[in-house]
């Protein structure tokens, strides 16, 4: 082998040995430069679908979690309080739920996929306080005749347990109804209706 051929050789080595490094080293190069462009683990805490277990929820008693910064409401609505919401047809400023704050297979009697649970954002449409859930016996503390729903401490709006505003109430429209779906019969996922109910 003559010392031409050996020169080529080292060539054609160090010529595939630095490619193999330049692509290496740019490959390391854009890992950092891909992960920055997804989303942080922050941002998808704010908007990514929460998963609520409600298999022990009792009738009467009410869930809250946490989705996008705001609370969420889980009601397991009795017969009565149903009932009552029926009742409300007359006394609410949106009996049919016209105004669009809820999806659309939620846009019935209840507001809901099932008409026992109930799922609401806890904010109230008038300027942003957080309304408290009352029972149907509050109404006698409360000096006021009503079947119980929630209840806005900051300029006393009165909500049923379908979310819906009484008339006269300072509060201009409904409670927002968030999307979300059922994942078998003890579980709710908020922030996600890919199924559509």
């Amino acid at each position: 082998m003559s010392d031409q051929d050996v020169d080529k050789c080292k060539r054609g080595f160090l010529v595939a040995a630095t490619g193999v490094v330049g692509g290496v080293v740019a490959g390391a190069a854009a890992v950092p430069f891909v992960g920055s462009m997804l989303p942080s683990e922050r941002a998808k805490a704010a908007g990514a679908p929460v998963e609520a277990d409600i298999s022990k929820l009792a009738p009467g008693e009410m869930k809250i979690i946490e989705w996008r910064g705001k609370p969420v409401w889980i009601v397991n609505r009795t017969k009565e309080m149903l009932a009552g919401i029926t009742k409300n047809n007359s006394k609410v400023s949106d009996p049919k739920s016209d105004v669009p704050l809820q999806p659309d297979y939620a846009k019935n009697e209840f507001r809901s996929i099932k008409p026992e649970i109930a799922v609401l954002e806890g904010v109230c449409s008038h300027l942003g306080c957080s309304p408290q859930f009352k029972s149907a016996d509050a109404k006698s503390d409360m000096g006021m005749d009503w079947d119980g729903g929630f209840f806005c401490p900051c300029h006393g709006s009165k909500f049923d347990f379908a979310g819906r505003v009484f008339a006269g109430s300072p509060a201009p429209v409904n409670l927002k109804v968030p999307p979300y779906k059922f994942v078998g019969d003890g579980k709710i996922i908020i922030g996600d209706d890919s199924k559509g109910a």
